[in-house]
């Protein structure tokens, strides 16, 4: 994984010495709850998360130029919904302070350029609860199309079972979304 760099943000590999910038952004209940994972409860556990997912999984830190802080995350997971195909899962996370200035379809976008032209991917997907009108927005931002909704697949950290809607781009469609 290497570094990848926009007009307003830096997007570098998670390190284990990053645990107290991710859980500043990540201790809030208005950043994890809609994405179906529960507020970070302490440093350990951030670092728990940066060695077992983050590292392993292709995750990025976003870091805000400016400020030079570490204000998100951004990743392409193994997709599971579709085993044997070059294609990879996009998640995301943003401190709520940084909300509604664009800078995670900012994140998106290079993020997805990177899959695509680097890594080779045939398709990204994405998928969100029906009620996170964020994720949606960033993720018709950036020219996914919506294939559906699953019904009751997604549970979450409070044992909520959710349906989640399922979008994806196909590399030969990130061209012309861009």
């Amino acid at each position: 994984m290497k570094t990848i760099e926009t007009d307003r943000l830096l997007i570098k590999p998670w390190e284990e010495k990053d645990a107290r910038s991710l859980f500043a952004y990540a201790k809030s209940p208005l950043v994890g709850p809609p994405a179906g994972w529960k507020p970070h409860t302490d440093i350990e556990e951030s670092l728990n998360i940066i060695k077992t997912l983050f590292i392993p999984n292709d995750v990025w830190a976003i870091i805000e130029k400016e400020s030079g802080t570490i204000i998100g995350s951004i990743g392409l997971e193994p997709d599971k919904r579709r085993p044997g195909i070059k294609s990879r899962e996009l998640g995301y996370a943003l401190s709520h302070e940084h909300w509604g200035k664009g800078l995670m379809t900012e994140a998106a976008r290079a993020v997805i350029d990177f899959g695509f032209k680097v890594y080779r991917y045939d398709v990204i997907s994405a998928c969100t609860g029906p009620d996170n009108k964020r994720s949606q927005s960033v993720i018709k931002k950036c020219g996914f199309v919506y294939e559906g909704t699953e019904r009751r697949v997604y549970k979450t950290y409070d044992g909520t079972i959710r349906d989640s809607k399922c979008y994806s781009i196909l590399r030969e469609e990130w061209g012309r979304s861009t």
